[in-house]
């Protein structure tokens, strides 16, 4: 129950603190302070804040401690690297700021460690190195998450219990779309 309520706090800091500052670093900043004051000792929170320009397809982002997103370019992939802290265990922190353009198809996966960390029946782990070499061999046809949860299966077995949540998210820069124009010059 504990965790609930610290991410709920979380969320609405996190709400608070994109209103006053547009700087992904900034945010997490200001939000580990609050939560340093205000979480019970031992608990922290894992954060990956960005934020996207859909026009030009810049990325900015800072990292508090959560897995490392993955850039997925035709052929390959890379982390999106940012250092920092989790949040709410020590007050005063600093988190990197980077940037990326994102190009046209590109997708970022974002997602918990309960992918890599699962596990086969011979205690193996799904690991980061078989995430990055799936990516990189994926073609934008099926969906990267599909894919994905399919791998997993086969690499756990039928009989895998999950034992941490998985969420996978994927962001994806689509081509423009042709803006039709109304009678009056505008756009609609």
């Amino acid at each position: 129950m504990a965790a609930a309520l610290v991410m709920a706090s979380t969320r609405s800091m996190l709400r608070a603190a994109a209103q006053a500052t547009a700087s992904p670093g900034e945010v997490l900043a200001r939000v580990n302070d609050l939560l340093y004051a205000d979480i019970p000792e031992k608990m922290f929170v894992t954060c990956f804040y960005a934020i996207l320009d859909p026009v030009g397809g810049r990325l900015r982002y800072a990292n508090a401690g959560h897995d490392l997103p993955y850039r997925q370019h035709t052929g390959s992939a890379c982390e999106l690297h940012a250092t920092g802290m989790p949040l709410g265990l020590m007050p005063g922190m600093l988190y990197e700021e980077q940037e990326v353009v994102l190009a046209r198809d590109e997708n970022i996966l974002f997602y918990t460690d309960g992918l890599v960390e699962a596990h086969n029946s011979g205690r193996e782990m799904f690991g980061f190195p078989r995430l990055q070499a799936l990516l990189a061999e994926h073609s934008n046809g099926a969906s990267l998450i599909d894919f994905l949860l399919t791998e997993l299966k086969c690499f756990t077995g039928e009989g895998w219990e999950q034992e941490d949540d998985m969420t996978l998210l994927t962001l994806q820069r689509t081509p423009a779309t042709p803006l039709e124009k109304g009678k009056d010059g505008g756009v609609l």
